[in-house]
Protein backbone atom coordinates (compact mmCIF):
# COMPACT_ATOMS: atom_id res chain seq x y z
CA UNK A 1 0.00 0.00 0.00
CA UNK A 2 1.27 3.50 -0.90
CA UNK A 3 0.71 5.46 2.30
CA UNK A 4 1.43 8.75 0.53
CA UNK A 5 -1.54 8.25 -1.79
CA UNK A 6 -3.79 7.48 1.13
CA UNK A 7 -2.46 10.46 3.05
CA UNK A 8 -3.12 12.74 0.08
CA UNK A 9 -6.69 11.46 -0.13
CA UNK A 10 -7.41 12.07 3.55
CA UNK A 11 -5.63 15.45 3.69
CA UNK A 12 -8.17 18.23 3.76
CA UNK A 13 -11.12 15.82 3.44
CA UNK A 14 -12.34 16.47 6.97
CA UNK A 15 -12.58 20.26 6.60
CA UNK A 16 -14.16 20.04 3.15
CA UNK A 17 -16.77 17.51 4.22
CA UNK A 18 -17.58 19.38 7.44
CA UNK A 19 -18.24 22.54 5.44
CA UNK A 20 -20.40 20.66 2.94
CA UNK A 21 -22.45 18.89 5.62
CA UNK A 22 -22.93 22.08 7.65
CA UNK A 23 -24.21 23.90 4.57
CA UNK A 24 -26.60 21.05 3.76
CA UNK A 25 -27.97 21.01 7.32
CA UNK A 26 -28.61 24.77 7.16
CA UNK A 27 -30.45 24.33 3.85
CA UNK A 28 -32.53 21.38 5.08
CA UNK A 29 -33.58 23.16 8.28
CA UNK A 30 -34.71 26.33 6.51
CA UNK A 31 -38.44 26.96 7.03
CA UNK A 32 -40.32 25.64 4.04
CA UNK A 33 -37.37 23.67 2.65
CA UNK A 34 -38.21 20.89 0.15
CA UNK A 35 -36.93 18.34 2.66
CA UNK A 36 -39.37 19.57 5.32
CA UNK A 37 -42.22 19.05 2.86
CA UNK A 38 -41.09 15.78 1.24
CA UNK A 39 -39.34 14.02 4.15
CA UNK A 40 -40.72 15.49 7.40
CA UNK A 41 -39.84 12.46 9.56
CA UNK A 42 -36.18 12.44 8.52
CA UNK A 43 -36.04 16.19 9.06
CA UNK A 44 -37.42 15.79 12.59
CA UNK A 45 -34.84 13.06 13.30
CA UNK A 46 -32.06 15.38 12.16
CA UNK A 47 -33.33 18.16 14.41
CA UNK A 48 -33.59 15.74 17.35
CA UNK A 49 -29.99 14.60 16.83
CA UNK A 50 -28.80 18.23 16.85
CA UNK A 51 -30.81 18.97 20.00
CA UNK A 52 -29.35 15.88 21.69
CA UNK A 53 -25.70 16.07 20.60
CA UNK A 54 -25.16 19.63 19.40
CA UNK A 55 -24.58 20.92 15.89
CA UNK A 56 -20.80 20.47 15.84
CA UNK A 57 -20.98 16.83 16.94
CA UNK A 58 -23.62 16.03 14.30
CA UNK A 59 -21.58 17.76 11.58
CA UNK A 60 -18.41 15.92 12.63
CA UNK A 61 -19.94 12.46 12.80
CA UNK A 62 -22.05 12.88 9.65
CA UNK A 63 -19.14 14.19 7.58
CA UNK A 64 -16.92 11.30 8.56
CA UNK A 65 -19.59 8.64 8.13
CA UNK A 66 -20.27 9.82 4.57
CA UNK A 67 -16.54 9.76 3.89
CA UNK A 68 -16.37 6.26 5.36
CA UNK A 69 -19.41 5.12 3.34
CA UNK A 70 -17.92 6.31 0.05
CA UNK A 71 -14.55 4.71 0.84
CA UNK A 72 -16.28 1.49 1.93
CA UNK A 73 -18.29 1.37 -1.30
CA UNK A 74 -15.11 1.97 -3.31
CA UNK A 75 -13.46 -0.94 -1.48
CA UNK A 76 -16.48 -3.18 -2.13
CA UNK A 77 -16.46 -2.18 -5.81
CA UNK A 78 -12.77 -3.03 -6.10
CA UNK A 79 -13.28 -6.44 -4.48
CA UNK A 80 -16.33 -7.24 -6.61
CA UNK A 81 -18.71 -7.34 -3.63
CA UNK A 82 -21.25 -4.93 -5.17
CA UNK A 83 -23.48 -6.34 -7.98
CA UNK A 84 -22.57 -3.29 -10.11
CA UNK A 85 -19.87 -0.75 -9.14
CA UNK A 86 -21.57 1.96 -7.09
CA UNK A 87 -18.92 4.69 -7.00
CA UNK A 88 -16.54 3.39 -9.67
CA UNK A 89 -16.82 3.99 -13.43
CA UNK A 90 -16.20 1.16 -15.86
CA UNK A 91 -12.96 1.33 -17.79
CA UNK A 92 -13.04 4.23 -20.23
CA UNK A 93 -16.17 5.79 -18.68
CA UNK A 94 -16.56 8.76 -16.35
CA UNK A 95 -19.84 8.08 -14.53
CA UNK A 96 -20.23 5.42 -11.81
CA UNK A 97 -21.40 2.18 -13.43
CA UNK A 98 -24.66 2.07 -11.46
CA UNK A 99 -25.60 5.53 -12.80
CA UNK A 100 -24.59 4.70 -16.38
CA UNK A 101 -26.81 1.61 -16.23
CA UNK A 102 -29.74 3.57 -14.78
CA UNK A 103 -29.49 6.04 -17.66
CA UNK A 104 -30.08 3.04 -19.95
CA UNK A 105 -33.01 1.85 -17.85
CA UNK A 106 -30.97 -1.02 -16.35
CA UNK A 107 -31.18 -1.82 -12.63
CA UNK A 108 -29.35 -4.92 -11.44
CA UNK A 109 -31.89 -7.16 -9.67
CA UNK A 110 -29.30 -8.15 -7.02
CA UNK A 111 -29.64 -4.66 -5.54
CA UNK A 112 -33.32 -5.34 -4.96
CA UNK A 113 -34.41 -1.79 -5.80
CA UNK A 114 -38.17 -1.34 -5.49
CA UNK A 115 -40.32 -0.21 -8.39
CA UNK A 116 -40.73 3.13 -6.58
CA UNK A 117 -36.95 3.67 -6.52
CA UNK A 118 -36.52 2.72 -10.17
CA UNK A 119 -39.36 5.02 -11.28
CA UNK A 120 -38.03 7.87 -9.15
CA UNK A 121 -34.52 7.61 -10.62
CA UNK A 122 -35.82 7.51 -14.18
CA UNK A 123 -38.16 10.42 -13.50
CA UNK A 124 -35.29 12.53 -12.19
CA UNK A 125 -33.08 11.61 -15.16
CA UNK A 126 -35.77 12.76 -17.58
CA UNK A 127 -36.34 16.07 -15.78
CA UNK A 128 -39.34 15.13 -13.69
CA UNK A 129 -40.18 16.14 -10.13
CA UNK A 130 -37.20 16.49 -7.80
CA UNK A 131 -34.61 16.65 -10.57
CA UNK A 132 -33.39 20.15 -9.75
CA UNK A 133 -30.76 21.97 -11.76
CA UNK A 134 -28.54 18.92 -12.23
CA UNK A 135 -30.57 15.85 -13.17
CA UNK A 136 -27.59 13.50 -13.22
CA UNK A 137 -26.41 14.52 -9.74
CA UNK A 138 -29.94 14.21 -8.36
CA UNK A 139 -30.41 10.76 -9.88
CA UNK A 140 -27.08 9.59 -8.48
CA UNK A 141 -28.13 10.85 -5.07
CA UNK A 142 -31.29 8.74 -5.30
CA UNK A 143 -29.24 5.70 -6.28
CA UNK A 144 -26.76 6.19 -3.41
CA UNK A 145 -29.58 6.43 -0.87
CA UNK A 146 -31.11 3.24 -2.29
CA UNK A 147 -27.76 1.44 -2.11
CA UNK A 148 -27.35 2.51 1.53
CA UNK A 149 -30.85 1.16 2.23
CA UNK A 150 -29.82 -2.11 0.54
CA UNK A 151 -26.89 -2.58 2.92
CA UNK A 152 -28.58 -1.23 6.05
CA UNK A 153 -29.73 -4.62 7.29
CA UNK A 154 -26.26 -6.16 6.98
CA UNK A 155 -24.29 -3.08 8.14
CA UNK A 156 -26.66 -0.65 9.86
CA UNK A 157 -23.81 0.95 11.84
CA UNK A 158 -22.45 2.36 8.56
CA UNK A 159 -25.33 2.55 6.09
CA UNK A 160 -28.37 3.11 8.33
CA UNK A 161 -30.14 6.46 8.72
CA UNK A 162 -29.15 6.58 12.38
CA UNK A 163 -25.48 6.57 11.33
CA UNK A 164 -25.81 9.57 8.99
CA UNK A 165 -28.88 11.15 7.48
CA UNK A 166 -29.38 10.86 3.73
CA UNK A 167 -30.72 14.44 3.85
CA UNK A 168 -27.20 15.81 4.28
CA UNK A 169 -25.33 13.74 1.72
CA UNK A 170 -22.34 15.69 0.30
CA UNK A 171 -23.26 17.46 -2.93
CA UNK A 172 -21.41 17.62 -6.24
CA UNK A 173 -20.11 14.06 -6.00
CA UNK A 174 -19.87 13.73 -9.80
CA UNK A 175 -17.75 16.85 -10.22
CA UNK A 176 -14.24 16.39 -11.56
CA UNK A 177 -12.56 17.54 -8.32
CA UNK A 178 -15.09 16.06 -5.86
CA UNK A 179 -14.20 13.96 -2.82
CA UNK A 180 -15.69 10.96 -4.63
CA UNK A 181 -13.45 11.40 -7.66
CA UNK A 182 -10.44 11.61 -5.32
CA UNK A 183 -11.52 8.42 -3.54
CA UNK A 184 -11.85 6.51 -6.81
CA UNK A 185 -8.50 7.81 -8.09
CA UNK A 186 -6.40 7.35 -4.95
CA UNK A 187 -8.05 4.13 -3.70
CA UNK A 188 -7.11 2.16 -6.79
CA UNK A 189 -7.32 -1.63 -6.96
CA UNK A 190 -3.82 -2.02 -5.56
CA UNK A 191 -4.62 0.11 -2.50
CA UNK A 192 -7.79 -1.95 -1.96
CA UNK A 193 -5.93 -5.25 -1.81
CA UNK A 194 -6.30 -5.20 1.99
CA UNK A 195 -9.10 -3.74 4.09
CA UNK A 196 -6.50 -2.12 6.36
CA UNK A 197 -6.48 0.76 3.86
CA UNK A 198 -9.56 2.14 5.68
CA UNK A 199 -7.72 2.17 9.00
CA UNK A 200 -4.84 4.11 7.51
CA UNK A 201 -7.32 6.52 5.92
CA UNK A 202 -8.88 7.21 9.30
CA UNK A 203 -5.54 7.88 10.96
CA UNK A 204 -4.65 10.40 8.26
CA UNK A 205 -8.19 11.85 8.35
CA UNK A 206 -7.79 12.83 12.04
CA UNK A 207 -4.05 13.60 11.82
CA UNK A 208 -4.50 17.36 11.64
CA UNK A 209 -6.73 17.40 14.70
CA UNK A 210 -4.26 15.16 16.56
CA UNK A 211 -1.36 17.47 15.66
CA UNK A 212 -3.32 20.51 16.82
CA UNK A 213 -4.02 18.90 20.19
CA UNK A 214 -0.44 17.73 20.73
CA UNK A 215 0.90 21.19 19.93
CA UNK A 216 -1.59 22.94 22.18
CA UNK A 217 -0.55 21.46 25.52
CA UNK A 218 -4.22 21.61 26.52
CA UNK A 219 -6.04 19.23 28.82
CA UNK A 220 -7.95 16.61 26.82
CA UNK A 221 -11.68 17.11 26.55
CA UNK A 222 -13.91 14.09 26.04
CA UNK A 223 -13.87 14.77 22.29
CA UNK A 224 -10.06 15.09 22.16
CA UNK A 225 -9.12 11.72 23.62
CA UNK A 226 -9.91 9.48 20.64
CA UNK A 227 -8.09 11.50 17.94
CA UNK A 228 -5.23 12.36 20.31
CA UNK A 229 -4.52 8.69 21.05
CA UNK A 230 -5.40 7.13 17.68
CA UNK A 231 -2.50 5.11 16.27
CA UNK A 232 -2.60 2.49 13.50
CA UNK A 233 -0.35 -0.39 14.57
CA UNK A 234 2.18 -1.68 11.97
CA UNK A 235 1.67 -5.21 10.63
CA UNK A 236 4.71 -6.84 12.21
CA UNK A 237 3.75 -5.65 15.71
CA UNK A 238 0.18 -6.87 15.30
CA UNK A 239 1.39 -10.28 14.14
CA UNK A 240 3.88 -10.57 16.99
CA UNK A 241 1.24 -9.76 19.61
CA UNK A 242 -1.46 -12.05 18.22
CA UNK A 243 0.81 -14.98 17.36
CA UNK A 244 2.37 -15.05 20.83
CA UNK A 245 -0.99 -15.00 22.61
CA UNK A 246 -3.78 -16.52 20.53
CA UNK A 247 -1.38 -18.56 18.40
CA UNK A 248 0.60 -19.70 21.41
CA UNK A 249 -2.50 -20.81 23.30
CA UNK A 250 -3.56 -22.94 20.33
CA UNK A 251 -0.07 -24.44 19.97
CA UNK A 252 0.09 -25.32 23.67
CA UNK A 253 -3.18 -27.20 23.28
CA UNK A 254 -2.22 -28.71 19.91
CA UNK A 255 1.57 -29.28 19.82
CA UNK A 256 1.33 -31.08 16.48
CA UNK A 257 -0.47 -28.19 14.75
CA UNK A 258 1.02 -26.85 11.53
CA UNK A 259 -0.06 -23.35 12.54
CA UNK A 260 3.46 -22.56 13.78
CA UNK A 261 4.75 -22.82 10.20
CA UNK A 262 2.46 -19.94 9.20
CA UNK A 263 3.39 -17.61 12.08
CA UNK A 264 6.50 -15.61 11.21
CA UNK A 265 6.83 -13.95 14.63
CA UNK A 266 5.88 -16.87 16.87
CA UNK A 267 8.31 -17.74 19.67
CA UNK A 268 7.86 -21.31 20.83
CA UNK A 269 8.11 -21.79 24.62
CA UNK A 270 11.28 -23.44 25.88
CA UNK A 271 11.67 -25.82 28.79
CA UNK A 272 8.80 -26.61 31.11
CA UNK A 273 5.47 -25.36 29.75
CA UNK A 274 3.52 -23.05 32.03
CA UNK A 275 -0.05 -23.70 33.11
CA UNK A 276 -2.42 -22.81 30.31
CA UNK A 277 -6.11 -22.75 29.47
CA UNK A 278 -7.35 -26.03 28.06
CA UNK A 279 -9.08 -25.50 24.70
CA UNK A 280 -10.92 -28.35 22.98
CA UNK A 281 -12.40 -26.52 19.99
CA UNK A 282 -11.61 -23.37 17.98
CA UNK A 283 -15.03 -22.07 19.01
CA UNK A 284 -13.77 -21.79 22.60
CA UNK A 285 -10.91 -19.39 21.83
CA UNK A 286 -11.66 -15.76 22.76
CA UNK A 287 -9.70 -12.57 22.11
CA UNK A 288 -10.51 -8.97 22.97
CA UNK A 289 -8.92 -5.67 22.02
CA UNK A 290 -10.19 -3.19 24.66
CA UNK A 291 -9.13 -0.15 22.61
CA UNK A 292 -9.52 -1.58 19.14
CA UNK A 293 -9.47 1.57 17.02
CA UNK A 294 -10.08 0.60 13.39
CA UNK A 295 -9.60 -3.09 14.16
CA UNK A 296 -6.13 -3.95 12.82
CA UNK A 297 -5.45 -6.44 15.62
CA UNK A 298 -8.89 -8.05 15.28
CA UNK A 299 -8.47 -8.41 11.52
CA UNK A 300 -5.22 -10.34 11.85
CA UNK A 301 -6.71 -12.46 14.64
CA UNK A 302 -9.50 -13.31 12.18
CA UNK A 303 -6.91 -14.57 9.67
CA UNK A 304 -5.21 -16.71 12.29
CA UNK A 305 -8.49 -18.11 13.57
CA UNK A 306 -9.55 -18.99 10.03
CA UNK A 307 -6.37 -21.08 9.67
CA UNK A 308 -7.14 -22.82 12.99
CA UNK A 309 -10.73 -23.63 12.01
CA UNK A 310 -9.62 -24.95 8.62
CA UNK A 311 -7.01 -27.15 10.25
CA UNK A 312 -9.78 -28.63 12.39
CA UNK A 313 -11.85 -29.53 9.33
CA UNK A 314 -14.60 -26.91 9.41
CA UNK A 315 -16.28 -25.96 6.12
CA UNK A 316 -14.71 -22.68 4.89
CA UNK A 317 -18.07 -20.98 4.30
CA UNK A 318 -19.14 -21.70 7.91
CA UNK A 319 -16.01 -20.31 9.54
CA UNK A 320 -16.48 -16.51 9.22
CA UNK A 321 -19.80 -16.49 11.05
CA UNK A 322 -18.38 -18.69 13.83
CA UNK A 323 -15.39 -16.36 14.29
CA UNK A 324 -17.49 -13.20 14.53
CA UNK A 325 -20.04 -14.80 16.83
CA UNK A 326 -17.71 -16.69 19.17
CA UNK A 327 -14.10 -15.58 19.06
CA UNK A 328 -13.46 -11.86 18.54
CA UNK A 329 -14.48 -8.87 20.67
CA UNK A 330 -13.54 -5.22 20.50
CA UNK A 331 -14.28 -2.09 22.52
CA UNK A 332 -13.76 1.48 21.37
CA UNK A 333 -14.73 4.98 22.56
CA UNK A 334 -14.59 6.39 19.01
CA UNK A 335 -17.71 5.42 17.09
CA UNK A 336 -16.14 6.33 13.76
CA UNK A 337 -13.14 4.06 14.30
CA UNK A 338 -15.50 1.31 15.48
CA UNK A 339 -17.39 1.62 12.17
CA UNK A 340 -14.17 0.74 10.36
CA UNK A 341 -13.36 -2.12 12.72
CA UNK A 342 -16.77 -3.71 12.16
CA UNK A 343 -16.63 -3.14 8.43
CA UNK A 344 -13.11 -4.55 8.18
CA UNK A 345 -14.08 -7.74 9.99
CA UNK A 346 -17.19 -8.16 7.90
CA UNK A 347 -15.20 -7.65 4.69
CA UNK A 348 -12.84 -10.41 5.83
CA UNK A 349 -15.91 -12.58 6.39
CA UNK A 350 -17.33 -11.69 2.95
CA UNK A 351 -13.99 -12.58 1.35
CA UNK A 352 -14.31 -16.12 2.70
CA UNK A 353 -18.09 -16.50 2.44
CA UNK A 354 -19.86 -14.94 -0.60
CA UNK A 355 -23.23 -15.28 1.16
CA UNK A 356 -22.09 -13.52 4.35
CA UNK A 357 -24.07 -10.29 3.79
CA UNK A 358 -27.31 -12.27 3.73
CA UNK A 359 -26.62 -13.74 7.18
CA UNK A 360 -26.94 -10.35 8.93
CA UNK A 361 -24.22 -11.11 11.48
CA UNK A 362 -22.61 -8.16 13.24
CA UNK A 363 -19.02 -8.16 14.43
CA UNK A 364 -18.78 -7.88 18.23
CA UNK A 365 -17.31 -4.37 18.41
CA UNK A 366 -18.92 -2.32 21.17
CA UNK A 367 -18.91 1.47 21.06
CA UNK A 368 -18.41 2.70 24.62
CA UNK A 369 -20.75 5.64 24.25
CA UNK A 370 -21.72 7.96 27.09
CA UNK A 371 -25.20 7.86 28.61
CA UNK A 372 -26.54 10.77 30.61
CA UNK A 373 -29.88 11.12 32.39
CA UNK A 374 -31.59 14.38 33.24
CA UNK A 375 -32.08 15.13 36.96
CA UNK A 376 -34.99 13.15 38.33
CA UNK A 377 -35.34 11.02 35.21
CA UNK A 378 -34.51 7.83 37.12
CA UNK A 379 -37.05 8.37 39.89
CA UNK A 380 -38.81 5.05 40.29
CA UNK A 381 -36.05 3.19 38.44
CA UNK A 382 -35.04 1.28 41.54
CA UNK A 383 -31.39 0.76 42.63
CA UNK A 384 -30.02 2.46 39.50
CA UNK A 385 -31.10 5.87 40.77
CA UNK A 386 -28.61 5.51 43.64
CA UNK A 387 -25.77 3.94 41.64
CA UNK A 388 -23.74 7.15 41.66
CA UNK A 389 -20.41 5.71 40.51
CA UNK A 390 -22.03 3.79 37.64
CA UNK A 391 -24.03 6.79 36.39
CA UNK A 392 -21.02 9.07 36.75
CA UNK A 393 -18.80 6.71 34.75
CA UNK A 394 -21.36 6.39 31.96
CA UNK A 395 -21.74 10.14 31.72
CA UNK A 396 -17.97 10.25 31.14
CA UNK A 397 -17.64 6.99 29.19
CA UNK A 398 -15.58 8.55 26.38
CA UNK A 399 -13.04 9.52 29.06
CA UNK A 400 -12.91 6.31 31.12
CA UNK A 401 -13.75 3.83 28.35
CA UNK A 402 -12.83 0.21 28.96
CA UNK A 403 -10.91 1.16 32.09
CA UNK A 404 -14.24 1.11 33.92
CA UNK A 405 -14.67 -2.13 35.86
CA UNK A 406 -18.36 -2.93 36.45
CA UNK A 407 -19.32 -3.40 40.09
CA UNK A 408 -21.21 -6.59 41.07
CA UNK A 409 -24.58 -4.83 41.25
CA UNK A 410 -24.32 -2.71 38.10
CA UNK A 411 -25.98 -5.08 35.67
CA UNK A 412 -28.77 -5.98 38.10
CA UNK A 413 -29.54 -2.29 38.65
CA UNK A 414 -29.83 -1.65 34.90
CA UNK A 415 -31.94 -4.79 34.36
CA UNK A 416 -34.25 -3.75 37.16
CA UNK A 417 -34.69 -0.28 35.64
CA UNK A 418 -35.51 -1.78 32.23
CA UNK A 419 -38.18 -4.04 33.75
CA UNK A 420 -39.79 -1.17 35.66
CA UNK A 421 -39.87 1.32 32.79
CA UNK A 422 -42.93 1.70 30.59
CA UNK A 423 -42.67 1.88 26.80
CA UNK A 424 -45.98 3.68 26.59
CA UNK A 425 -44.66 7.11 25.61
CA UNK A 426 -41.75 8.78 23.80
CA UNK A 427 -40.04 9.57 27.10
CA UNK A 428 -40.16 5.91 28.14
CA UNK A 429 -38.83 4.76 24.77
CA UNK A 430 -35.96 7.23 24.98
CA UNK A 431 -35.10 6.04 28.48
CA UNK A 432 -35.21 2.40 27.40
CA UNK A 433 -32.84 3.12 24.54
CA UNK A 434 -30.34 4.63 26.98
CA UNK A 435 -30.71 1.75 29.43
CA UNK A 436 -30.22 -0.86 26.71
CA UNK A 437 -27.10 0.97 25.58
CA UNK A 438 -25.81 0.78 29.15
CA UNK A 439 -26.62 -2.92 29.31
CA UNK A 440 -24.70 -3.65 26.10
CA UNK A 441 -21.68 -1.70 27.30
CA UNK A 442 -21.72 -3.42 30.71
CA UNK A 443 -21.86 -6.82 29.02
CA UNK A 444 -18.77 -5.95 26.98
CA UNK A 445 -16.90 -4.54 29.99
CA UNK A 446 -17.73 -7.61 32.11
CA UNK A 447 -16.56 -10.19 29.55
CA UNK A 448 -13.35 -12.10 30.34
CA UNK A 449 -11.40 -13.67 27.51
CA UNK A 450 -8.43 -15.95 26.90
CA UNK A 451 -6.32 -13.30 25.16
CA UNK A 452 -6.30 -9.53 25.64
CA UNK A 453 -4.33 -7.94 22.80
CA UNK A 454 -3.92 -4.18 22.40
CA UNK A 455 -1.87 -1.18 21.44
CA UNK A 456 -3.31 0.89 24.28
CA UNK A 457 -3.79 4.66 24.14
CA UNK A 458 -0.86 6.80 25.23
CA UNK A 459 -1.77 9.96 27.12
CA UNK A 460 0.27 11.30 30.02
CA UNK A 461 -1.41 12.57 33.16
CA UNK A 462 -0.37 16.10 32.24
CA UNK A 463 -3.06 16.03 29.54
CA UNK A 464 -5.79 14.59 31.78
CA UNK A 465 -8.75 16.89 32.37
CA UNK A 466 -9.89 17.33 35.95
CA UNK A 467 -12.47 14.55 35.80
CA UNK A 468 -10.04 12.03 34.30
CA UNK A 469 -7.31 12.98 36.75
CA UNK A 470 -9.52 12.49 39.82
CA UNK A 471 -11.16 9.32 38.50
CA UNK A 472 -7.89 7.62 37.51
CA UNK A 473 -6.17 8.56 40.78
CA UNK A 474 -9.03 6.88 42.61
CA UNK A 475 -9.43 3.78 40.41
CA UNK A 476 -5.80 3.24 39.31
CA UNK A 477 -3.68 4.78 42.09
CA UNK A 478 -0.49 2.84 41.20
CA UNK A 479 -0.80 3.41 37.43
CA UNK A 480 -2.11 6.97 37.35
CA UNK A 481 0.81 8.49 35.40
CA UNK A 482 -0.30 7.38 31.93
CA UNK A 483 -3.33 5.81 30.27
CA UNK A 484 -1.10 3.09 28.83
CA UNK A 485 -0.13 1.89 32.29
CA UNK A 486 -3.76 1.87 33.40
CA UNK A 487 -4.56 -0.34 30.41
CA UNK A 488 -1.81 -2.77 31.37
CA UNK A 489 -3.55 -3.24 34.71
CA UNK A 490 -7.00 -3.47 33.14
CA UNK A 491 -5.77 -6.05 30.64
CA UNK A 492 -5.03 -8.51 33.42
CA UNK A 493 -8.56 -8.07 34.75
CA UNK A 494 -10.11 -8.71 31.34
CA UNK A 495 -8.14 -11.93 30.83
CA UNK A 496 -9.21 -15.19 32.42
CA UNK A 497 -6.90 -17.00 34.84
CA UNK A 498 -3.78 -18.17 32.95
CA UNK A 499 -4.85 -16.08 30.00
CA UNK A 500 -2.62 -13.77 27.98
CA UNK A 501 -2.31 -9.99 28.06
CA UNK A 502 -0.28 -9.06 25.00
CA UNK A 503 0.25 -5.32 24.65
CA UNK A 504 2.52 -2.71 23.16
CA UNK A 505 4.00 -1.02 26.22
CA UNK A 506 6.70 1.35 27.39
CA UNK A 507 9.69 -0.49 28.88
CA UNK A 508 9.61 1.94 31.80
CA UNK A 509 6.66 0.19 33.40
CA UNK A 510 8.99 -2.69 34.40
CA UNK A 511 11.88 -0.59 35.68
CA UNK A 512 10.66 2.66 37.22
CA UNK A 513 10.09 2.65 40.94
CA UNK A 514 6.64 4.19 40.58
CA UNK A 515 5.43 0.92 39.03
CA UNK A 516 7.35 -1.49 41.27
CA UNK A 517 4.59 -1.81 43.86
CA UNK A 518 2.01 -2.91 41.29
CA UNK A 519 4.47 -5.20 39.49
CA UNK A 520 5.28 -7.06 42.73
CA UNK A 521 1.58 -7.48 43.49
CA UNK A 522 0.94 -9.01 40.08
CA UNK A 523 3.93 -11.36 40.06
CA UNK A 524 2.93 -12.63 43.48
CA UNK A 525 -0.28 -13.98 41.95
CA UNK A 526 0.07 -17.53 40.63
CA UNK A 527 -2.37 -16.95 37.80
CA UNK A 528 -0.09 -14.55 35.93
CA UNK A 529 3.15 -15.20 34.09
CA UNK A 530 3.87 -11.58 33.34
CA UNK A 531 7.38 -11.81 31.99
CA UNK A 532 6.15 -14.20 29.31
CA UNK A 533 2.68 -12.83 28.76
CA UNK A 534 3.51 -9.14 28.44
CA UNK A 535 5.32 -8.14 25.28
CA UNK A 536 7.08 -4.78 25.43
CA UNK A 537 7.80 -3.18 22.07
CA UNK A 538 9.24 0.32 21.99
Amino acid sequence: MDSNKIKNLAFGARDALRAEVAARIDAVLEPGSPERLDQPEKTRQLEAAIDDKGMDAVVESTAYTWFNRLCALRFMDAKGYTPVPVVTPRRGATQPAILADAAEGIFDPDFGFSRLVRDRVQSVLTGGSGSGANRTEAAYGELLVAVCDRYTEAMSYLFGEAAASSLVMPQGLLAEDSILSRIVEEMDDEECETVEVLGWLYQFYVAERKAEFNASGDKATADDIAPATQLFTPDWIVKYLVENSLGRLWMLNNPGSLLADRMDYYIAPEGETEDFIKVYSPEELTLCDPACGSGHILVYAFDLLFEIYQEEGYFPEDIPALILQNNLFGMEIDGRAAEIAKFALEMKAREKDPAFFEKNIDANVTVLEPVKFEPGALAGAGPLAGATELLDAFEHMTEVGSLYVPAPGDMAAVDNAIVNLSEGDLFGMSMLKKLRTMKGVLEALSRRVDCVVANPPYLGSGHFNSYMSNWIKREYPDEKGDLCTCFIRRGFGLATAYGYSSMVTMQAWMTQGTYAKRYLKLTASSEWHISEHMHSIR
